[in-house]
């Protein structure tokens, strides 16, 4: 019998208070359209490319299930850029570029993300 369980994350599940808003956050991070379907009142699927899809999910939303770590990386090629963009766009940084290679941010439930190059 082979292994029923795959060696691959599908999803990864950030709880968020208010679907719809974080929806509306993420969409604007990632530079995708906001047109999905929120599936059972309280799920939202960002597809992301090679890798694992991100869901939100405002079900298990509660204040003490925020990551106050990182619990991903986003990768970007250009560090520099990603930090401005984030600054720009009003986003809560948690800590400046740090070695040349990566930053922290909070979405606005504070779950802590990390941006790498």
């Amino acid at each position: 019998m082979s292994q029923p369980i795959q060696n691959r994350v599908q999803g990864v599940f950030i709880p968020v208070s208010d679907i719809e808003a974080a929806r509306d956050w993420y969409c604007k991070l990632l530079n995708l359209p906001n047109d999905g379907e929120i599936h059972f009142g309280h799920i939202y699927v960002l597809p992301m490319q090679n890798g694992a899809d991100i869901v939100l999910d405002s079900k298990i939303y509660a204040p003490d299930h925020v990551f106050k770590v990182p619990s991903m990386q986003l990768r970007t090629d250009h560090i520099e850029r990603a930090y401005q963009y984030a600054k720009e766009s009003g986003i809560d940084i948690l800590t400046d570029i740090q070695n040349n290679q990566w930053f922290n941010i909070k979405d606005p439930d504070g779950n802590v993300l990390m941006i790498c190059q």
